[in-house]
C-alpha cells in the first residue's frame, strides 16, 4: 500500500484547509485510516480516524469540533477538513493506514505517508 498526502500550506489563524491521503495498491481494505501530526520538536500524536468499514470516527481532544474526517472509499481516499486553524495546529500531517485498534496508537499503522506540512500563522 502507498499512500499520497496532499492539501497542505500555510494560513492564517482561524483559516480552514483540506487534506487528501490516496491510497494505492493491490487491494485495499484496512480496518482503519488516521491521521497524526508532527509539530517541530514534539513527538507524533493521533489527530483522528475513520474505520474503513463503518465509518465509525475518533478525534484527539484538542481538534473535537474543528476537524472532520471522511473517507471515499470508492476512491480509497480520506480527507481531513481542518477549519478554525490555530497556530499550534502547524506541524507535518501524516496518513496511516491500520489493520487493528486501538486506532489511537502508531504501532497499529503497518503504512504511511510522507506527510503534508500545515503551517498556521496568528
Amino acid at each position: 500500500v502507498q499512500l499520497q498526502a496532499s492539501g497542505g500550506g500555510q494560513v492564517q489563524a482561524g483559516g480552514s484547509l483540506r487534506l487528501s491521503c490516496a491510497a494505492s495498491g493491490r487491494t485495499f481494505s484496512p480496518y482503519v485510516m488516521g491521521w497524526f501530526r508532527q509539530a517541530p520538536g514534539l513527538e507524533r500524536e493521533f489527530v483522528t480516524a475513520v474505520r474503513w468499514n463503518g465509518g465509525r470516527t475518533d478525534y484527539a481532544d484538542f481538534v473535537k469540533g474543528r476537524f472532520t474526517i471522511s473517507r471515499d472509499i470508492a476512491k480509497n481516499t480520506v480527507y481531513l477538513q481542518m477549519n478554525g486553524l490555530k497556530p499550534e495546529d502547524t506541524a507535518v500531517y501524516y496518513c496511516a493506514v491500520g489493520s487493528s485498534g486501538p486506532v489511537t496508537m502508531m504501532s497499529r499503522y503497518d503504512h504511511w505517508g510522507r506527510g503534508t506540512l500545515v503551517t498556521v500563522s496568528s
